[in-house]
C-alpha cells in the first residue's frame, strides 16, 4: 500500500512540473501588473511583447469599423498593446491590439499569432529557424556526404563509417543517441503538453533551473550534446589523418540529421519510443564490444589496442 502510494505521489509530482507555475499575485502589485501576469499565464505572452511579421502580410483590423484595415509585412515589427474579447462571435474569441506605429495598428485573433508573427528573441528565432528548414539541412548535408563518399572512393581509400566501420570511440555514436532522445522528447513535449511548450516558445531560456522538469531535460540535453560534439570531433582527428576525419564528420552530420527526422516522425506516428528503445539497445551492444575488444590503448596516439605491440595505427611500441 505504500509502494502505491508512493508511486501516485511520484507521478503526480512528474505531471506538475511538467506544467509553468500559476503566478502569484500580491496586494502590491498594480492593476496593470496583475493583467499583465494574467496575460502571461494565459496567453504565454503579456503587454509590450515584440513580435516580427513572418508571412507576405497581414491585415490589423481597426475595430469596431471592420472595413477599415492597416497592412504590416514581412519584416514589421509590432508590439502587443491590448487584449480584448470578441462576444460577436459564436464562441468568445481572444482579439489582441498589435501596433505597427502610431498610425498603423490594430486587432487580430490570438490563433492568428503563431502562423504570423514571431516573438523577437534569438531562441524563438532558432526554433522557428529550424524547425522550418530541417529538411533543407539534411539534403544539403546528405549531398556533401555523397560527395564526400565519391572522392574517398575514386582515391580508394578505407572509409570510416560511424558503427559499422566506426573509429573505436563512444562518443559519436553517444551523440546520435543524445539527437534521437531529444527529438523524440521534444516532439512528446509538443504533443502531449502543447501549452507548456508553447509558453516556452514565446519565454524562451537556456537555463534548466527556470522551466518546468520536462523542459529542463530536454535543456539538459542539449547542452550536453554540445560537449559530447566536441569529444567527438576531438576523438575524429586524433585517431584519424585530416581527410579521413572530414569525411567522418560529414557522415556522423548526415547521421545527426537522419537521427532527428527518423525520431520526430516517427513520434507523430506513435513509434518513435520503440525505435528509440531499440537505439539504446544498440549503443550499449556497441559499447559492450568496444569495451572488450580494446583491452589497451596505444601510448603515444591512444588508438585501441587489442593486445600490446606495436599499434597499427603509429607505429609505436607498446610493452
Amino acid at each position: 500500500m505504500k509502494k502505491a502510494y508512493l508511486l501516485l505521489v511520484t507521478l503526480l509530482l512528474i505531471l506538475v512540473s511538467c506544467e509553468y507555475p500559476k503566478p502569484a499575485f500580491t496586494e502590491e502589485m498594480s492593476e496593470t501588473a496583475q493583467d499583465s501576469l494574467r496575460y502571461l499565464n494565459d496567453y504565454h505572452f503579456t503587454l509590450d511583447t515584440n513580435f516580427e511579421v513572418i508571412t507576405d502580410s497581414i491585415n490589423l483590423a481597426c475595430l469596431p469599423l471592420q472595413d477599415c484595415q492597416n497592412m504590416v509585412y514581412e519584416g514589421d515589427l509590432v508590439v502587443v498593446a491590448e487584449f480584448a474579447i470578441d462576444s460577436l462571435m459564436p464562441r468568445d474569441s481572444i482579439l489582441v491590439k498589435l501596433a505597427h506605429s502610431q498610425e498603423v495598428q490594430g486587432w487580430v485573433y490570438l490563433k492568428d499569432i503563431r502562423p504570423n508573427f514571431l516573438p523577437v528573441n534569438d531562441i524563438s528565432n532558432a526554433i522557428h529557424v529550424f524547425a522550418d528548414t530541417h529538411l533543407s539541412y539534411f539534403l544539403i548535408t546528405l549531398a556533401l556526404f555523397i560527395i564526400a563518399i565519391i572522392v574517398q572512393a575514386f582515391r580508394r581509400q578505407q572509409l570510416k563509417l560511424i558503427y559499422f566501420n566506426d573509429i573505436g570511440s563512444t562518443y559519436p555514436l553517444f551523440l546520435c543517441l543524445l539527437m534521437a532522445f531529444s527529438a523524440t522528447l521534444y516532439e512528446s513535449i509538443r504533443h502531449f503538453y502543447p501549452e507548456t511548450w508553447e509558453h516556452f516558445y514565446y519565454n524562451p531560456t537556456l537555463s534548466p533551473f527556470e522551466v518546468p522538469f520536462i523542459l529542463a531535460v530536454l535543456l539538459v540535453c542539449f547542452w550536453l550534446f554540445w560537449v559530447v560534439l566536441i569529444a567527438a570531433l576531438s576523438e575524429a582527428f586524433r585517431l584519424l589523418n585530416v581527410d579521413a576525419a572530414v569525411f567522418y564528420i560529414l557522415g556522423l552530420a548526415s547521421a545527426l540529421v537522419l537521427c532527428y527526422l527518423i525520431f520526430i516522425y516517427g513520434m507523430r506516428y506513435y513509434v518513435g519510443y520503440v525505435f528509440l528503445a531499440g537505439f539504446i539497445f544498440l549503443f550499449f551492444r556497441r559499447t559492450y564490444q568496444l569495451m572488450k575488444s580494446t583491452t589497451y590503448r596505444c601510448g603515444k596516439c591512444g588508438h585501441p589496442l587489442r593486445e600490446k605491440g606495436r599499434c597499427p595505427h603509429c607505429g609505436a611500441i607498446n610493452n
